[in-house]
């Protein structure tokens, strides 16, 4: 049986036409009110071409000033929904869903778009010299989050995504309350993992109150965040329970933050160990630990290639959902005929430059550029220079923060 192409129906009722979904990649290509532009239709139009059973976007940012790139869609100016409507109608023409990842970067802003931007703490991140000192966050900066999130989900809702995902994990803020690494807090925001978590389980409730019980809400959520004193598997397993108890309708398992990369490159004990390579995916062996303590619908991205083992994994019930990133951009005219179980194996290339500190930064890169071709229409190109791929990103966020006017927001 070919578990892949079989639908999947969330708690909220919601129905998934099969079990693939293309996971969140930043897209980098707003214009310069930070609105979707054409590229993203196009690339969407691709993406939803595909057969894949859900779509979810790159980082849709509920904070102007906190964007991950210069380049991202802002989700707080409803001035801009007709143009997220061309966007979710081009996204969802093959009767797949369309869910906005909405976000907030904390100290994971660079430097272009803010040279100190809020965090739980002032705890700098130190990454190819692109972040600066972030600041303490502020009982109200912490309010206007909680609305903010409140608002990208309505937004979402109007707009024509089907569903959201609140990103909690890769060491954006949500992220970065969950870890005692980053969240050095004092007050009901940090200390305690009660405490820690207080904010991400306070924007679920806001969202679910905001579009209601038949839409989806899935949050991303870090198994670990492969750091000595952060957000541990243990700490996540009690992060679960709290979202089932909420009522939430996917979890998406993922790891790492910039500074250790995992969501990336995958955990590097794990996948030198022979079982990890037989096994391909890198949190699977974390979420049979979700399985025994949560029945919300889970979906594992980082890793899997071959059409058998995600087919073996559904059937197994080890995960509901095979979620895929990489293979989107240099597999693209291909996901189609693996769903259908005619192509056996997706072959993304590693990218590598030799030097360790820039490997993470080089695979970005490369990514990065190809994801942006396909958009304009182009076709990939393959043989991109892995240490000019290291260097994308920094140019790529210093060029589009320049483009960036102060653009007048529209409220609800």
């Amino acid at each position: 049986m070919n578990h892949l192409q079989s639908s999947f129906t969330l708690p909220c009722g919601a129905i998934l036409k099969n079990r693939l979904a293309k996971a969140p990649m930043t897209e980098r290509m707003s214009n310069s009110a930070y609105e979707p532009t054409p590229e993203h239709e196009h690339l969407y139009t691709l993406w939803s071409q595909t057969g894949a059973g859900l779509l979810i976007t790159g980082n849709v940012m509920i904070d102007r000033d906190h964007m991950e790139s210069a380049g991202n869609v802002f989700l707080g100016d409803v001035a801009m929904i007709p143009k997220l409507k061309k966007w979710t109608a081009a996204g969802t023409i093959h009767g797949n869903h369309l869910w906005a990842q909405i976000s907030h970067s904390g100290r994971q802003t660079n430097r272009f778009v803010n040279p100190h931007p809020k965090a739980p703490s002032a705890v700098k991140l130190n990454k190819l010299f692109l972040f600066g000192t972030p600041k303490a966050m502020r009982e109200v900066d912490i309010q206007e989050v909680i609305s903010g999130f409140r608002l990208a989900s309505k937004i979402a809702k109007v707009s024509g995504f089907t569903g959201i995902q609140i990103h909690a994990a890769h060491g954006y803020l949500l992220s970065q309350f969950l870890s005692p690494r980053t969240n050095h807090r004092t007050d009901h925001w940090g200390g305690s993992l009660e405490n820690r978590s207080r904010l991400l389980m306070r924007i679920v409730h806001e969202c679910r109150e905001e579009v209601g019980a038949a839409f989806p809400i899935s949050v991303k959520l870090n198994s670990s965040d492969f750091q000595r004193g952060g957000f541990t598997e243990a700490d996540s397993l009690e992060v679960v329970k709290k979202l089932s108890d909420a009522g939430i309708d996917l979890i998406e398992i993922s790891g790492g933050t910039y500074e250790k990369a995992t969501f990336f490159l995958g955990d590097e004990e794990k996948v030198k160990k022979e079982s990890t390579k037989k096994r391909e995916a890198y949190f699977l062996d974390f979420a049979k630990q979700v399985r025994q303590i949560s029945q919300v619908p889970l979906m594992i991205t980082g890793g899997f290639r071959s059409f058998d083992f995600s087919n073996e994994v559904l059937a197994n019930r080890e995960c509901d959902l095979i979620g895929m990133g990489r293979p989107f951009i240099s597999n693209i005219d291909s996901i189609q005929r693996f769903l259908a179980g005619e192509v056996k194996y997706l072959y993304s290339p590693p990218i590598r430059t030799g030097f360790k500190a820039f490997e993470d930064a080089a695979e970005a890169g490369f990514y990065a550029r190809q994801l942006i071709k396909l958009a304009e229409g182009k076709g990939l190109q393959k043989n991109l220079n892995p240490i000019a791929c290291s260097m994308f990103i920094v140019k790529h966020e210093f060029t589009k923060a320049k483009e960036k006017n102060n653009i007048k927001i529209s409220s609800i």
